[in-house]
């Protein structure tokens, strides 16, 4: 039995993707998460073969939901959900260990094709989306060395702590999320700041928007 945990903040998704794929007899979704930061300890403490997360996630957005479950659980595959073509989004989650993107234009013809293929070890992208197409962005991105982004330079902790922030949390809701003081909040945000080149939250936020680490 394959077992899947699905990641998406919008119920109606969860419920569509799960009929969607317990038509096949061979799957089971053993869960489901509302936030990025709750697909992360859903998928340490499940340990499902694979999981399903859209790009777009409150707490933590599935690009970094991505990198701390390949860091974390290895063996689980990752499939991306998303409305973007942009090949940034695309090179970022391949980058962050994903199996596959897959677009929710597509999604109901494309994820169980996603899901086999992922278990098989092979890379699943949603048309019009191609390897060709992803390889050149791919040249073109290592070609540009010089183009240092400040927030590769943010750690994990720094990263949940930066988009609980632009979700306009107070430092004590932060604090509680992460089970962190408020005093360690508040060097991170400093630490965070600093690294960006940034002043002040509303700067933060922009930053976020620009950057498509949260929605409008």
């Amino acid at each position: 039995m394959t077992t899947i945990v699905l990641a998406d903040d919008h119920p109606i998704v969860r419920q569509g993707l799960r009929a969607l794929l317990e038509k096949q007899s061979s799957y089971q979704v053993v869960g489901e998460a509302s936030d990025g930061l709750e697909a992360v300890a859903m998928v340490e403490r499940l340990k499902p073969d694979v999981l399903i997360v859209d790009v777009m996630m409150p707490g933590l957005n599935g690009l970094q939901v991505t990198r701390q479950v390949r860091e974390r659980a290895e063996r689980t595959r990752i499939i991306v959900l998303s409305m973007h073509t942009n090949e940034s989004y695309v090179l970022e989650a391949l980058r962050g260990g994903a199996s596959g993107y897959v677009l929710k234009a597509t999604a109901a013809a494309s994820i169980v094709e996603a899901v086999r293929a992922a278990l098989g070890g092979h890379r699943y992208l949603s048309p019009p989306l191609t390897d060709h197409v992803i390889e050149a962005y791919i040249r073109k991105a290592e070609e540009a060395t010089n183009d240092v982004d400040g927030y590769k330079l943010l750690t994990a902790r720094e990263r949940e702590v930066f988009q609980l922030d632009a979700e306009g949390l107070s430092n004590g809701e932060i604090s509680a999320r992460l089970h962190i003081s408020p005093r360690t909040t508040e060097t991170h945000r400093t630490r965070i700041l600093r690294k960006l080149g940034l002043r002040s939250r509303g700067e933060l936020v922009r930053y976020a928007i620009k950057h498509g680490i949260i929605d409008l």
